[in-house]
């Protein structure tokens, strides 16, 4: 059994350890609520761009943009990861790499080549080490997403699906459900096809100013940067969500040892005093 003062570090240590975690919880707590309020936010804003979009594939426009085009064949595909710049938050970022990952050698397997765009310093992380073709990324994205500086990542990705060098586009982020579950989820961000987004089939006819090609250009353009911000504010939520169920674990795990440590320093306390009484009543035994 350990000495006193060796139980007595520990017990120090874990407690310690219990005030980051508790802090830290709190800490995400406060965050979350603030990136709910955000990823609530942007919803209905991508959900009804996404409507729209899907909608104009329906259409016979005079004007067709390259994003609403399916390819005949599919040899390039295209992925953007997003995941968090910190740890410290359970599962989060490794359920979604994993399922990028696995999807990634489904596709490497039909002989297709892969380029991955990364937001977030775990994912740009993981896939350097795992030696994917990483063409941009961004880190450093604070607690509060801003579209400018997402912006040119996924513009590389947008340049080469226009320029013919990747034939699909994906996204890989983590859905926000609910404050203990999180999701992590891959959709096809282009082509856009009303059937995908389960839009009624059916002709749609619209009325463009000046002309169709502007329009339709700033729609699409504005389609897939508002699913990419939405898809980064439901990802924070959910880090922020499972960062604090994670350290209010962490928090009642410590709790937990340092109850079984008391419990065992207590005990080698008692069993030290019974053998100084038995020391002593076998001394004085002796003198007598």
């Amino acid at each position: 059994m350990a000495g006193s003062k060796e139980i007595r570090t520990k017990i120090k240590s874990v407690e310690n350890t219990r005030k980051i975690t508790k802090a830290m919880e709190m800490v995400a707590a406060s965050k979350m609520r603030k990136a709910q309020d955000r990823m609530r936010a942007s919803r209905p804003y991508a959900e009804k761009i996404r409507n729209v979009a899907a909608h104009l594939s329906f259409a016979n426009p005079e004007y067709k943009h390259p994003y609403l085009v399916k390819r005949d064949v599919v040899k390039n595909i295209g992925l953007i990861v997003i995941s968090s710049d910190k740890g410290l938050c359970g599962g989060l970022n490794t359920n979604m790499l994993r399922l990028s990952v696995n999807q990634m050698k489904s596709w490497e397997a039909e002989g297709k080549a892969i380029s991955v765009s990364a937001i977030g310093n775990k994912g740009f992380s993981f896939m350097n080490r795992v030696g994917a073709n990483v063409k941009s990324h961004i880190t450093g994205l604070g607690d509060v997403p801003h579209l400018e500086t997402l912006i040119g990542t996924i513009k590389v990705m947008m340049d080469a699906y226009e320029a013919g060098e990747i034939d699909q586009l994906y996204i890989s982020y983590t859905k926000f459900i609910n404050t203990m579950k999180q999701e992590p989820v891959m959709e096809q961000l282009l082509p856009l096809s009303g059937e995908q987004l389960g839009s009624p089939k059916g002709h749609w006819d619209y009325i463009y100013e000046p002309e169709a090609k502007p329009v339709v250009d700033q729609l699409m353009m504005r389609y897939v940067e508002s699913l990419v911000y939405n898809a980064v504010a439901e990802n924070m939520a959910s880090e922020q969500s499972s960062r604090m169920v994670a350290m209010k674990s962490a928090s009642d795990n410590a709790k937990e040892v340092i109850g079984d440590l008391k419990l065992v320093y207590n005990k080698a306390r008692q069993a030290a005093i019974t053998k100084e009484i038995s020391e002593i009543v076998g001394g004085a035994a002796a003198v007598s």
